[in-house]
């Protein structure tokens, strides 16, 4: 295909292309529009290929390079306005194509791409969308970093479509070696495939795929997603589907058949990261304890800087000229004298009009006024406000240079010291609060501003200026000269000449975002203007155009300082003109004839777009054009394109003077004006990877990444310059080393305001040389610039210390970052080139973050190609991978005042969530690579050898038991019956009216009763109609369907009455049919039930259509409703023959999501029974609140049978009547003055959430706690210290002790465990007090190794466990290797096996698997007591022997117990128990509510419920991903945020992890966002 660029295009179909790629690129048209016009436009000029009848619509542009030749003649694809261009090379475009290439070469793995709700898509790509056509041209938002704010990013350098023919050269040379070539030939003369490149970012630019359903894997470059190749013949090809990613490889994942989307893209993810990743790193450092954490050795073949020690540099003699004036006022005071009406100063309006003159004569007489005022008139005449020396605000807008020229003179005169900031627009300013701290700090009290400011500044309603956002409190001065009084005859400014006094203080922004203010002293102040002058040529009243920001830097000293040294005519354009005229400058120059001109690259490249073949430019007058950032590195391509197009104007070549600058060392160096055009400005053509290992390499192999510099020019006059090592000692680099500019000289900055040991480090710098001598006894600055000095003491600048990221012991430059990005195809897709790269410190290194904002038509599929490519482009060039890469809509990101991106303020957001990212990838896996080595299991160590370790150690063997029942003497009546039914039949006989049971309903009146004998008489009745109405025979199973309530107790002992064996069950929630029935059927047929009893209405329910449409109902047991009994009772009551026949199966779905049913004896069921009526002692005449489900567990036994046992009443408080009242319980427990309670911790949760601002109006209502001695959490868990803490602490106020609340702990082989209630007040000196429950903090990662270590609390890594209860009577405890079954020793972490009456008698299941489980309720130490049969509960845990006693005077033990075995997650060769990362995740953010984590063939899934905004959703992506990192060592695989309540907790409020991860992985759970972490 011809070779666009040398098609002989008439010149308006020239200009009509320009203007449209400009409308494109600013939105004004789309893509579909834009190709229609061009292909419109070049279709008659376009050769037709003979025998293919190709359709001119359709876009087949080549990128192919310029040559020097056309380049004159058509600027090729013009630059168009938006800024995205300004840090845009071509030769780094192509080299960015070919490493895209290079990577498709190598075939890379496909990215899942994140998914999304609809909702989330719509709302984000709409947020932030500016019509088309609303702005301007000029409106270009000046920065990718922040501009001016000492950010290198700032000003923005744009590129031309025709690089310069002298650059090309060069990088041409460096590029492909030869000397001959004069052309930049295409990527696609390079390696094999990268042609494809080119035309494959063009297809993937403009081809919009059809099928949405799945979006084209971008990143595998696989022929099958992609076609690149041209249709031939026909336009439309047909082209396949792409399935999606790699689907068909898919089928199964490590044996886990996959289903739906989800599971596709985690093994598609998985495939991923199978792929090798960077070489093994061997060396490690020891992170206080044996974990070890990676660090990077450096890489035996890096480059080493091998060149000689340099040495200093130092410019010509300042040439002291007679007449030059002693001072800067002194300089005011002659020209002001001298020559009145000479121009100092013109000012603009917005078109380009001159608004106004200030003549050296008024800029004396005002300044006098200024200074006469600010000294006499503040205050009052004895206190004046301000005395010399005292520091002042200058607010001026940048707009108005007269008024702020004036008012910085007027100060120099009345020696008080000015500090210009930026005019604040609103309260909360991006970085606002930071100058106010600088302006408190400097001890300012007054604001200088001009009358139009003052009006504009934001008023609060009473019309005074509020303080803004950490500002100090300062009176606001207008300056105009009308406010002013006249200054008497005989007053007169005292003018010296320049010492060591302060002259002004220049703010400077840090990276972090603070604010400094660097003090000039008059002296240096003066010196500087003199070198200016000397190394500009400045001479008397030249005419110099200034573009910059007047208040600070370039632009202050020439267009304020040096200027008025030499009585020069300053030409001031603002910003405001530029938006609106971008050649408003070169214009001013050709009117003026201006002889110098300020800018910055971005001016230039804006002219270029703008110039459109002006024919009345003339540029002959000027004979410097100073770049204000000609130290940025990307400012070259500016520069050279200027040159290119208007060298045809009379610009001269030597005439472009890049300088280079920073706010502690004032001007650092300038290429001087020289007449000798023969000598060609200096070039280096860099090795990227050369420069991020510190030296400087001419060439690389790689040919792709390298960086071109210009110079800019040599040291100032009078000034000593060397380079240092930018990190510790400031020792000399060598020749071929790249470090930190630093400067000797006395006009530089002096301090840091007010900050002493800041200051010594950068302005009291003494270089070192080899042998560790200082080089010199004068102090050097430190610049804050990285780069060289080369060959004929030209200095080169590679970058800020600043946008410095040190990655992996390798330095990045974040602009070089920038222009990767910024080159990636589509180049339009950063919206006006607004983007942001900063490091973040994760896990001991530092991690690379992208922010950009997103054009705002782009798709998510645009976003996410963009996204996939601009992660191989800098990993391809740079070899340095991106941790994330966030878009965000168009407009939003934090600006500066001149418009850039605030960049610290941008670091904040990212950092605490609040950025609201619309699209986000996050690449861990390729990024970290410094994680502690995988654990290798040792073989294990023989059980018999642990214990004799033990004992040689004097360490004990882990065990405890509560106290013996046997020897226990107490008057229990109940002991005499071998069976509870019996206890009931004495009880109705011996005590009939006593209340055993009351129900309270959620108004918390009673509901229903029962005595003694009333409970008798229900269950004889149940019992009769079981054997006549259900014809069972003794030992039938029934399943008692019941809400939580009277009727459950009443047929519990009906059942046993008639010799059957009861099953409580759940019933199904009506709301809930569908989920909750097929468990009720589960346990109904596991349990093998031979009928079903419950009431009336859960009758119907389950005959009802939405139980047919969920269960086959047809197949259910029969059902007997107990609401209408028979009247009779049976002839005989059943009583068992054997007590360890079976009482009641106790089913109960596990948090691992098992259903497991556990068979409990009458024995048992006695013996349990007894044990809480010891621990708890309980006897007729007390009152117990139950507030806990009654089906399982504790919760059951305390529910229905502990009353029967032990006479005690149960006030019943069903849960889900929290739900409607949540004061429910606390009131029952104050009202029936109980003073032991049962709950569970979802209750505890609901009262904490729900009651937590209502406790002042509970205490009136009155609510009081005070009687509570115990209040316990029922649960087979880990304590959730947390909540009780925060229970205990809400409800202090109600009188609640601190001590009441302990937890309890049970599991399936054994329901109860550990049951501690603590005896307060008068009780505790009697009887079984047990010691306060004991808090230890054990270090989390010792805990991953299964080793437990004790840490103070407070200390990293640190993570606090609550003793688990006092273990019951009858109970015995050991700690077991679950390996090896050998015992352990105190405080070791092992599983905990429990010997009691009361452990249950095994699992009850369907499928006759028990011999799996058998070892679970009889297993046997491997040694030492080898006798004894323990039952193993499948929890870690460990026993500790405190210091405290209990009442038998023994030694407490106290159980801890970690997590259960089934749930902790096996990574890294550690064990993780997911309530440890839980809590980390949801600490990270306000919005995370809850949290549930589960592995998926080795990936971490980590689901978070969001409350919130959607929006807020892609904000915790990062904050997950780090937290994580940091503190457990793990990468995060998929990142999942969900409504509010989509984790499944169950009735005991555990998470169900397992129910979660079988949702996902069938993708049921409608997730808000999906992330796949790469």
């Amino acid at each position: 295909m011809a070779d666009r660029d040398t098609l002989p295009l008439p010149l308006e179909v020239r200009t009509r292309l320009a203007e449209l790629e400009l409308e494109l690129s600013e939105g004004d048209i789309t893509q579909k529009g834009y190709e229609k016009k061009r292909s419109k436009l070049i279709g008659a000029f376009l050769p037709q290929a003979p025998g293919k009848g190709m359709d001119p619509s359709v876009p087949h542009e080549r990128r192919t390079p310029v040559t020097p030749g056309s380049s004159s003649r058509y600027h090729r694809r013009r630059s168009s306005g938006s800024r995205d261009e300004r840090y845009r090379s071509d030769v780094h475009t192509e080299a960015v194509q070919a490493a895209l290439a290079k990577q498709k070469e190598r075939g890379k793995m496909a990215v899942p791409m994140p998914s999304k709700r609809r909702s989330l898509v719509v709302q984000s790509s709409m947020d932030a969308y500016t019509p088309p056509g609303e702005e301007h041209i000029g409106h270009q938002d000046t920065s990718s970093g922040s501009e001016g704010e000492g950010s290198m990013h700032g000003e923005g350098t744009p590129t031309s479509s025709q690089g310069s023919i002298n650059m090309e050269n060069w990088i041409s040379r460096a590029i492909h070696g030869s000397t001959t070539s004069s052309t930049t030939s295409s990527s696609s003369t390079q390696s094999g495939g990268s042609g494809a490149a080119s035309r494959l970012a063009d297809v993937m630019g403009q081809t919009h795929l059809e099928n949405h359903s799945a979006p084209p894997d971008v990143t595998s470059y696989t022929t099958d997603s992609i076609q690149v190749e041209r249709p031939q013949g026909s336009t439309t090809a047909s082209r396949a589907t792409p399935k999606y990613g790699n689907a068909e490889l898919m089928e199964t994942g490590d044996g886990v058949p996959l289903g739906g989307r989800v599971s596709a893209k985690i093994q598609q993810l998985v495939n991923t990261l199978k792929r090798p990743k960077r070489p093994p790193l061997r060396e490690f450092f020891v992170d206080d304890f044996e974990e070890l954490l990676e660090v990077q050795q450096p890489d035996p073949n890096q480059p080493k800087a091998e060149g000689a020690q340099m040495l200093a540099m130092r410019g010509e003699q300042l040439g002291v000229v007679t007449n030059w004036p002693p001072s800067l006022e002194a300089a005011l005071q002659r020209w002001g004298t001298i020559s009145p009406k000479a121009p100092c100063l013109t000012t603009m309006d917005t078109n380009g009009k001159p608004l106004y003159i200030l003549t050296y004569g008024k800029l004396w007489t005002r300044s006098i006024k200024v200074a006469y005022n600010i000294l006499h008139k503040l205050g009052s005449k004895q206190e004046p406000m301000l005395r010399p020396g005292d520091r002042v605000a200058l607010v001026f807008p940048n707009n108005d240079p007269a008024a702020f020229m004036v008012a910085f003179y007027g100060c120099l005169l009345a020696e008080v010291v000015p500090v210009p900031i930026e005019v604040p627009l609103t309260r909360k300013d991006a970085g606002s609060q930071q100058i106010g701290f600088l302006l408190g700090s400097c001890g300012v009290t007054v604001a200088l501003t001009s009358d139009a400011c003052h009006k504009g500044l934001p008023k609060s309603p009473t019309g005074e200026i509020p303080q803004f956002k950490g500002w100090p409190k300062l009176l606001w001065f207008v300056t105009e000269s009308k406010h002013l009084s006249k200054p008497p005859r005989d007053w007169f400014p005292h003018i010296k000449d320049a010492n060591n006094e302060t002259a002004y203080i220049e703010y400077k922004t840090c990276k972090d975002g603070s604010v400094l203010g660097v003090t000039v002293m008059r002296i240096a102040l003066l010196t500087h203007c003199q070198a200016l002058t000397q190394s500009c040529g400045y001479t008397e009243a030249e005419t110099i155009v200034n573009v910059l920001d007047f208040k600070k830097d370039v632009g202050l000293w020439h267009g304020i300082l040096t200027s008025v040294m030499n009585m020069m005519h300053v030409i001031s354009i603002p910003y405001s003109l530029m938006k609106v005229n971008p050649l408003s400058w070169i214009q001013k120059v050709c009117q003026y004839k201006a002889k110098v001109a300020c800018v910055k690259s971005r001016d230039m490249h804006w002219a270029l777009v703008a110039h459109r073949d002006q024919r009345d430019i003339n540029l002959s007058s000027l004979r410097m054009l100073v770049v204000a950032d000609g130290a940025n590195p990307w400012s070259i391509s500016s520069c050279d394109a200027f040159l290119n197009v208007f060298q045809s104007k009379g610009l001269k070549p030597e005439v472009i003077c890049p300088c280079a600058s920073s706010p502690e060392a004032l001007t650092v160096a300038i290429r001087r004006p020289t007449d000798d055009s023969n000598q060609p400005p200096g070039r280096g053509v860099l090795s990227m990877p050369g420069l991020s290992h510190g030296v400087i390499r001419v060439d690389s192999e790689e040919k792709l990444s390298v960086l071109t510099l210009q110079d800019v020019g040599t040291v100032m006059p009078g000034a000593l310059m060397c380079v240092v090592k930018p990190d510790g000692v400031p020792q000399l680099c060598k020749t071929d080393e790249i470090g930190e500019l630093c400067v000797c000289s006395i006009a530089t900055g002096t301090s840091y305001y007010g900050l002493s040991g800041m200051t010594k480090n950068t302005f009291e710098v003494f270089p070192m040389n080899s042998v560790g001598a200082p080089i010199s006894e004068y102090p050097f600055t430190r610049t804050g610039l990285l780069g060289f000095v080369g060959p004929g003491g030209l200095c080169f600048i590679a970058g800020k210390m600043d946008g410095l990221m040190v990655v992996g012991g390798r330095r990045h430059n974040a602009d070089d970052i920038v222009a990767t990005a910024l080159a990636v195809e589509p180049m339009k897709f950063v919206y006006r080139g607004r983007i942001a790269v900063f490091s973040i410190s994760v896990l001991h290194d530092e991690r690379i973050v992208v922010v950009a904002e997103q054009r705002p038509d782009s798709t998510e599929e645009d976003s996410f190609q963009w996204m996939s490519r601009v992660l191989q482009a800098i990993d391809g060039i740079h070899q340095v991978g991106v941790y994330c890469l966030a878009l965000v809509p168009s407009n939003t990101l934090p600006k500066t005042p001149l418009g850039g991106i605030h960049l610290s303020e941008t670091k904040q957001l990212f950092l605490e969530g609040s950025l609201h990212p619309c699209n986000v990838l996050m690449c861990p896996h390729t990024c970290v690579t410094n994680l502690p080595k995988p654990r290798q299991k040792q073989p294990e160590i023989g059980p018999a050898s642990v214990m004799v370790g033990n004992l040689v150690s004097g360490k004990r063997i882990a065990q405890a038991s509560g106290r013996d029942l046997g020897q226990m003497e107490d008057n229990d009546q109940a002991r005499k019956f071998l069976f509870l039914s019996e206890v009931l039949q004495w009880r109705a006989q011996t005590t009939p009216d006593h209340v055993l049971y009351t129900l309270l309903n959620c108004r918390g009146t009673i509901a229903s009763s029962l005595t003694c004998v009333q409970l008798h008489k229900r269950a004889e009745k149940i019992a009769t109609m079981l054997a006549e109405r259900g014809h069972l025979q003794d030992g039938d199973h029934v399943a008692l369907v019941y809400p939580p309530g009277i009727d459950l107790i009443a047929a519990f002992y009906g059942c046993l009455y008639a010799g059957c064996v009861p099953i409580t069950v759940r019933p199904p929630h009506p709301q809930n049919i569908a989920t909750t029935l097929p468990t009720v059927k589960m346990i109904v047929e596991v349990s093998r039930s031979a009928c079903m009893m419950t009431t009336a209405g859960i009758c119907k329910l389950l005959r009802s259509k939405e139980a047919s449409a969920a269960v086959d109902v047809r197949t259910w047991p029969p059902v007997l409703d107990t609401d209408d009994l028979p009247k009779k009772k049976p002839p005989i009551l059943y009583k068992p023959s054997n007590p360890d026949t079976l009482a009641y199966l106790d089913f109960s779905v596990s948090t691992t999501g098992m259903l497991a049913g556990v068979k409990m004896s009458h024995t048992a069921t006695s013996a349990f029974c007894r044990s809480i009526k010891l621990q708890c002692e309980l006897y007729p005449s007390r009152e117990v609140a139950i507030c806990l489900d009654p089906y399982c567990g504790l919760g059951f036994v305390l529910w229905c049978l502990c009353s029967v046992y032990s006479g005690h009443q149960s006030i019943l408080i069903p849960p889900s009547e929290l739900e409607v009242n949540p004061a429910l319980w606390l009131l029952a427990v104050s009202q029936y003055k109980v003073r032991d309670t049962f709950c569970s911790y979802s209750v505890m949760e609901l009262c904490t959430k729900g009651l937590g601002l209502q406790t002042e109006s509970l205490k009136s209502r009155p609510l009081d706690l005070s009687r509570v001695r115990t209040c316990v959490v029922v649960a087979e868990e880990r304590p959730r210290i947390a909540l009780t803490q925060s229970f205990s602490k809400l409800f202090k106020d109600l009188g609640l002790h601190p001590r009441a609340v302990s937890t309890s702990f049970g599991c399936r082989v054994n329901l109860a465990i550990c049951l501690q209630p603590h005896r307060l007040g008068k009780l505790a000196d009697q009887g079984t007090s047990g010691p306060d429950p004991t808090t230890v903090y054990v270090d989390m990662r010792a805990l991953r190794h299964d080793r437990v270590r004790l840490v103070e609390r407070g200390s990293p890594h640190s993570l606090p466990l609550m003793e688990s209860g006092k273990i019951l009577p009858g109970v015995r405890i050991i700690i077991a290797n679950p390996e090896t079954k050998g015992p352990l020793g105190d405080s070791h972490l092992g599983e905990i096996w429990v010997c009691s009456g009361h452990n249950a008698s095994g699992y009850f299941t369907v499928y006759g698997d028990e011999a799996l489980q058998s070892d679970h309720f009889n297993s046997r130490l491997s040694f030492g007591d080898t006798q004894t049969i323990w039952a193993r509960t499948g929890y870690l845990g460990f026993l500790r022997r405190t210091e405290l006693t209990d009442a038998s005077g023994e030694r407490h033990d106290a159980l801890y117990v970690v997590g259960a075995l089934d749930e902790a997650m096996e990574l890294r060769g550690m064990r993780y128990h997911p309530i440890d990362i839980e809590t980390s995740v949801i600490r990270t953010h306000k919005s995370i509510t809850e949290c549930a984590v589960f592995t998926w063939t080795n990936l971490l899934v980590v689901v978070v419920e969001l409350d919130g905004s959607e929006q807020e959703a892609l904000d915790l992506v990062p904050l997950v991903t780090n937290v994580v990192l940091e503190e457990h060592y793990l990468i995060v695989g998929v990142v999942v945020v969900v409504d509010i309540g989509v984790i499944p907790i169950n009735s005991r409020g555990e998470k169900q992890r397992m129910h979660l991860r079988d949702g996902f992985l069938a993708d049921q759970l409608d997730p808000i966002y999906v992330a796949y972490n790469m």
